[in-house]
């Protein structure tokens, strides 16, 4: 059980983010969640015991703000960040990318995570008992991408040094921060891997999914562990998806 801790997770509406709350909020945890949307949080908030639905667009500075000022005063403290709020781009040669497009998913998913964990480690560093953990929703596209995923892979690499600069810099502060790697979880939008989706040899191929109970029960083993111990990285993957030997 948590001890009276408080989590926050974004993009907590639905997906893995929903999963992860949902989980947390089965182990005791005070849940904040966080998303663009309030029906969604509303609708999983009520599924909880303590749960604060904050709509939240993290890649604006002031929303940001927002959402830990109001964690600040109803919890007084934070214990657990999971950092999942994302996007990703249409699959198309790079050379028809708009800008738009590619700024979009970097706000999403590199300035979100870098605002979350700024007004994190403010509050984490102070409070008492000092510290807390921070984990970062990377991806499979941090380490191998797929064919015309330019945005969204270059995110979750710039997600991965995130993580490890946040793992360095939070030592002073007993701030642990890790990441977990997830391949082809079974969201709404992964039924497109169950259709077939383009492999690297631009063949099209179905590729197996991985339930997101998995999903959470993965990153509430990393929630779960002391603050002098880490899992920096964790991948969780569907066993058979072309991950290993991709290309």
């Amino acid at each position: 059980m948590s001890g009276g801790k408080v989590a926050l997770v974004t993009g907590a509406g639905s997906g893995i983010g929903k999963a992860v709350a949902l989980a947390l909020m089965g182990e005791g945890y005070a849940t904040v969640l966080a998303g663009r949307r309030r029906e969604p949080l509303d609708a999983v908030a009520r599924e909880g015991k303590e749960a604060l639905a904050v709509p939240t667009d993290v890649a604006n500075p002031d929303s940001v703000n927002a959402l830990f000022a109001a964690i600040k005063q109803r919890f007084g403290r934070l214990d657990l960040l999971f950092n999942n709020a994302g996007v990703n781009a249409p699959a198309v040669p790079i050379e028809e990318l708009p800008v738009a497009t590619w700024l979009n998913v970097i706000n999403a998913n590199v300035t979100g995570v870098f605002l979350c964990t700024r007004a994190a480690f403010a509050l984490m560093k102070d409070q008492n008992p000092r510290g807390g953990r921070i984990i970062n929703n990377g991806s499979i596209g941090a380490h191998t991408p797929r064919p015309n995923t330019a945005p969204y892979t270059a995110s979750k690499h710039a997600v991965l040094g995130l993580t490890k600069s946040t793992a360095l810099d939070g030592r002073k502060y007993d701030i642990a921060c890790g990441q977990i790697d997830i391949g082809n979880a079974d969201t709404g939008w992964a039924d497109k891997f169950k259709q077939g989706v383009v492999q690297a040899d631009g063949r099209i191929a179905p590729e197996p999914v991985l339930d997101l109970q998995h999903v959470a029960k993965a990153v509430l083993t990393m929630a779960a562990l002391p603050l002098d111990a880490n899992i920096l990285n964790m991948t969780v993957m569907a066993t058979k998806m072309p991950f290993v030997g991709r290309g």
